[in-house]
């Protein structure tokens, strides 16, 4: 029997062409073609529903699956909750569908000051500025392009998140890269920009709380006061930690006793507070410099009112007793899956609610996907060049919503699956 060409095939052998033809889009579209045919094909299934534990999902083929969700990063359920979206609903009602306008000219409404201000009272840092950009993407890729310029330095974590590379090339500084969360390698780039101890330019250090792709966290507590030792600025993307960790929520900078010392906070509303939309936390000169010289904000539509609205008021949630009780329902559930999965899969370096299964081959990308979705399991998989080569991954979001037993059958899924495609670990013997 003939295999089929999409096990042949990985995604990274569609990113460049030389031709003149853009022979790679057309390449690609066949791949796809191909894994429909054979109705393999589980990506871009339209969801039926809310992102809530459990969700249906329309496959190409017309045929419906009701699916355990484990893609979405609704981490703290307030994408769906009552309060939330009646916050949506009632701005919706008095200022429309869209901002229709930039932020600096008519987009910006009271609804946005509100959002800033209720951002800096929760961080605890009333001194601050507030520059609010209607992606979380756009936020690095903008703050970074805005503060940096030639000959300055951007020192990134190798794990850090596209959005942060590619603000870095938008800058068109010199750009260097340090092992993930090794900071004796960090400490060697710095030196090498500042043999004399001290940073003659403009040099900005990047990393996050919880790395998207390996789920572990960085390792703030030591980055931030060597890059400071240094005379760098600090850039750190609590995209998937804010308002899930540290005593009051305020991300992995306050569990490791650095929040006072960040120079730029990135928040995104697309994970914990389930909207969409991002800001960055500044000192306030900063954040006004952004809000004009950020070109993905200037020339941009303002973030729109009803999100707004919601994600105001699932920002007052997470900050009482309603976000201290999600946030341990996240942290035993992410236990739990892990404690679940760690025998028999390879979880890399995880310790949060990002649980990756590291399957290997990128050629298993399309039958694995496929074979989670027709098991009943929606994750979502990652392969290069979003992960190093050989190294692709289902990425398994925990939430707060998500039952006992819900975590159990998805473990029993993906250990099936780990067995039936060989990256299962071997068992031990007694």
């Amino acid at each position: 029997m003939k295999r089929p060409d999409y096990y042949d095939y990985t995604y990274d052998m569609f990113i460049a062409s030389i031709d003149g033809e853009q022979s790679e889009a057309s390449r690609f579209s066949e791949w796809i073609d191909a894994a429909e045919r054979d109705g393999v094909y589980a990506f871009e299934a339209p969801r039926l529903g809310g992102q809530t534990p459990m969700v249906r999902a329309r496959r190409g083929d017309g045929s419906e699956l009701e699916l355990l969700n484990f893609s979405s990063y609704n981490y703290l359920g307030y994408s769906t909750h009552r309060e939330v979206i009646e916050a949506a609903k009632a701005a919706l009602d008095r200022y429309g569908l869209g901002a229709a306008s930039s932020p600096v000219q008519a987009g910006t409404s009271e609804l946005h000051s509100q959002l800033e201000q209720r951002l800096l009272d929760f961080m605890g840092l009333p001194d601050r500025g507030v520059s609010l950009f209607s992606s979380g993407y756009a936020v690095n890729t903008g703050t970074i392009s805005a503060v940096m310029k030639r000959r300055h330095h951007i020192v990134i974590d190798k794990s850090a998140h596209m959005s942060i590379l590619e603000g870095a090339q938008l800058a068109r500084s010199k750009v260097h890269y340090f092992e993930h969360n090794d900071v004796a390698h960090l400490k060697e780039i710095l030196q090498q920009i500042a043999p004399d101890g001290t940073v003659g330019t403009r040099t900005l250090v990047c990393a996050e709380g919880v790395y998207s792709a390996d789920g572990d966290y960085g390792k703030l507590a030591e980055i931030v006061p060597l890059a400071k030792s240094f005379g760098a600025s600090v850039l750190v993307d609590e995209a998937h930690s804010f308002l899930l960790t540290g005593e009051r929520g305020r991300g992995v900078a306050e569990a490791q006793g650095v929040l006072d010392q960040v120079d730029y906070f990135v928040i995104t509303f697309s994970k914990a507070l389930g909207g969409i939309g991002g800001a960055l936390i500044a000192r306030r000169d900063v954040a006004r410099y952004v809000n004009w010289y950020a070109r993905c904000r200037m020339f941009s539509c303002a973030l729109d009112p009803a999100v707004t609205a919601g994600v105001t008021r699932a920002l007052e949630l997470g900050a009482g007793s309603d976000g201290a009780a999600r946030r341990d329902r996240l942290a035993r559930n992410a236990a739990q899956l892990r404690t679940a999965l760690a025998p028999r899969v390879d979880l890399g370096r995880s310790t949060s609610w990002i649980v990756p299964v590291i399957y290997g081959p990128e050629n298993l990308t399309i039958p694995l996907a496929d074979g989670l979705q027709r098991a009943g399991l929606d994750g979502s998989v990652m392969s290069f060049p979003a992960v190093p080569v050989n190294e692709a991954r289902i990425r398994l979001f925990v939430t707060s919503e998500h039952t006992e037993a819900q975590i159990a059958r998805c473990a029993a899924i993906v250990r099936g699956a780990a067995g039936e495609l060989g990256f299962a670990k071997p068992e031990r013997q007694s």
